[in-house]
């Protein structure tokens, strides 16, 4: 019988320097993982995953950080590569790589979609497909998409289109990795209270989505908190393996399928 639990794991999140990627491993630090990789994009990036580092070492988790821009086949390869070199063949990966970009189709440069395919479909897709080459058997696989997947709104065509995709990649993934009993799923979080969000509303538009969930006015916020969605991923690579090839909107009733 196969062991789902964390204690002993080893495991690789891209995006795990800040928010909810580095809530996410020191999540899975405090309940047992042994060894976590945390991927950041830039040099930008490096100070958040310094801190992120120390607090994993210091709950006593052999970890490292590993720099990589996501956006070809190649840097996905290395970044599996570099993470069985540094701390040994994952149990558990995640993607939580994200960009956000909300416009008028009218007004949509080529440049912006291509950017925002790179870095929401294709760097997903080819994450997937290390994954699926690099786990370890009864591995487990998790991508952050977005709960604009059950929306019927305006101006994130290119965001909630390049997360589509992702939806697909996970049902596809899951019936060939399971024969090695790898799950897959994705999450699509509600709008969550960091920077990611705010960086691309005006304030009517945040007050709006402040209220639009249905249990909104239970939350700090009435966004989605990251501490809302860390216990779903552990849930899913951990006891939840029987879910696979799904995507689940964990958003407090903002959107629905």
């Amino acid at each position: 019988m196969a062991d789902h639990g964390i204690g002993g794991k080893t495991v690789l999140i891209a995006g795990g320097a800040k928010n909810l990627g580095s809530l996410i491993a020191r999540d899975l630090a405090a309940h047992g993982a042994k060894a976590i990789a945390i991927h950041y994009n830039s040099a930008a990036t490096r100070p958040d995953a310094d801190r992120t580092l120390a607090d994993l070492r210091a709950a006593g988790v052999q970890a490292v950080a590993l720099q990589a821009d996501l956006t070809s086949a190649g840097a996905c390869a290395r970044l599996f590569a570099d993470t069985v070199a540094a701390i040994g063949r994952p149990d558990i990966a995640i993607n939580t790589v994200g960009k956000v970009l909300k416009k008028p189709i009218a007004e949509t440069t080529e440049a912006e979609f291509d950017s925002m395919f790179a870095i929401n479909a294709k760097a997903a897709y080819f994450f997937i497909k290390e994954a699926g080459i690099h786990l370890n058997d009864n591995g487990k696989l998790v991508t952050l998409v977005t709960s604009l997947l059950g929306a019927y709104t305006p101006f994130y065509s290119t965001y909630a289109g390049a997360k589509a995709p992702v939806e697909h990649f996970t049902r596809a993934a899951s019936k060939e990795y399971g024969a090695r009993g790898i799950s897959v799923t994705a999450i699509g979080p509600g709008p969550m209270d960091t920077p990611f969000f705010y960086g691309q509303e005006a304030p009517d538009a945040v007050a709006y989505h402040k209220q639009a969930a249905a249990l909104s006015a239970f939350t700090r916020t009435g966004l989605t908190d990251v501490a809302d969605i860390a216990p779903f991923v552990r849930f899913l690579v951990s006891e939840g393996w029987w879910m696979t090839g799904q995507t689940i909107l964990v958003n407090g009733g903002y959107t629905t399928k």
